[in-house]
């Protein structure tokens, strides 16, 4: 166990030191946090406190009924002009950012048209006018109806064994699964490169064989594995770190990150299943590590494998349109495609429990068993430079008992 767990230190140590290792560790908090620096000064610099006007040929806008704003919006202020000339002029003069006209034919066409000059208002600012035409066409309604037909009904969508929900109030688990998607695909990228750098490095140096004179291939093996994978929970901890300090800044100037409610079940989920599905990764990649006389074929067959585990992100829109599809259901039990199957249905459906478990042990039994082979493959070839061993060999290296070579 010590020679595993200096081999993890020591691991861990090299590539976290990696020059590589560093801007590719922050070139994503990085971007996610000039996005939101970018959204901010969006949002500021669509902000426009000057009025909007409008003129009413239809005589609808006769009552100027002011709605309530809606929650983090600022009230709207309007001004009335006689006729289009009379709005025009006051655009131009910079009195106004902007003004409708309601053509007298509205009631039957419902056309409303907008003029402004360089920038148009914005989305917020139109939803509030449209609220402010609405409010008016209700005058003559019961009090008590006007709120439900300016807002509209509140869906709020229930599982059936009442355990999830979704709603407007937290439309952030639908997105936040891809999110957490995304920085799994991106991990199992880079950490499935550094691991077959790691083994492959060591061959074509021959400092494999001084390594194997005071440690079992299994002792190796292992230490590396534990490592990398230390190497990605730290990748996957400065994202989410990234991504909270994102949504703090950002959050008092984008109302929609107001509401954003931390996806428990989510999270659990991921931890859950974070591990076992790297352990399976890495057991696989020094596998190709220890079979490939180089790092260039080890590439060539690694990129392909990554396929196997980023897959469902190529069929994402078959999670929207039917989430419980047989093809997904199918990759939900796949080892390889399970953990990011699993977090991108979350957001979209009720995931059964028994397909949590089941997934679950395959995973672990799964990677469990490539740890197992990639050792003894590791162990046919580390000895052998420059070559590369065949399927009779690594079936052969597979049946062989501990600490015998075929």
């Amino acid at each position: 166990m010590r020679e595993l767990w200096i081999v993890a230190q020591e691991e861990y140590r090299t590539r976290v030191r990696q020059r590589s290792f560093l801007l590719g560790i922050l070139a994503i908090p990085l971007l996610i946090i000039v996005s939101a620096g970018v959204s901010i000064l969006v949002s500021l610099g669509r902000t426009d406190s000057r009025p909007v006007g409008y003129v009413d040929q239809a005589g609808v806008l006769a009552a100027a009924v002011a709605p309530a704003p809606e929650e983090g919006e600022d009230p709207l202020e309007t001004r009335t002009y006689a006729d289009p000339a009379a709005a025009r002029a006051a655009l131009d003069a910079g009195a106004i950012q902007a003004y409708y006209v309601l053509p007298a034919d509205y009631l039957e066409s419902r056309q409303v048209d907008l003029y402004y000059q360089e920038r148009g208002p914005s989305i917020a600012t139109q939803n509030e006018f449209g609220r402010f035409i609405r409010a008016n066409l209700l005058v003559g309604e019961p009090l008590g109806t006007r709120p439900w037909v300016l807002e509209g009904p509140e869906l709020k969508i229930l599982s059936a064994d009442g355990t999830r929900d979704w709603s407007s109030a937290n439309i952030a688990s639908v997105i936040l699964p891809y999110l957490v998607g995304f920085f799994f695909f991106f991990a199992v990228m880079s950490c499935s490169g550094y691991m077959l750098e790691a083994v492959t490095d060591e061959k074509e140096n021959r400092t494999i064989e001084i390594m194997a004179t005071s440690m079992t291939p299994e002792q190796l093996v292992g230490g590396k594995a534990l490592g990398l994978m230390g190497v990605a929970l730290t990748q996957v901890a400065i994202w989410i770190a990234a991504v909270v300090v994102a949504i703090l800044i950002a959050a008092p100037f984008v109302p929609f990150l107001q509401n954003v409610q931390v996806p428990w079940g989510l999270a659990a989920v991921f931890a859950l299943f974070f591990l076992p599905s790297f352990t399976l990764i890495n057991g696989m990649i020094i596998a190709i590590g220890g079979a490939v006389p180089d790092h260039r074929q080890g590439q060539q067959i690694s990129g392909i494998l990554n396929m196997l585990f980023v897959l469902p992100m190529l069929l994402s829109a078959i999670v929207f349109v039917d989430p419980d599809s047989p093809v997904l259901v199918a990759l939900t039990f796949f080892p390889t495609t399970s953990m990011l199957t699993i977090v991108l249905r979350w957001g979209m459906t009720v995931i059964p429990f028994w397909h949590l478990a089941v997934s679950w042990v395959l995973l672990t039994a799964a990677a469990g068993l490539s740890v197992w082979a990639a050792a003894r493959i590791f162990r046919q070839g580390m000895l052998r430079y420059g070559q590369a061993l065949n399927l009779r060999e690594v079936l052969a290296g597979l049946r062989a008992r501990r600490g015998q070579s075929a």
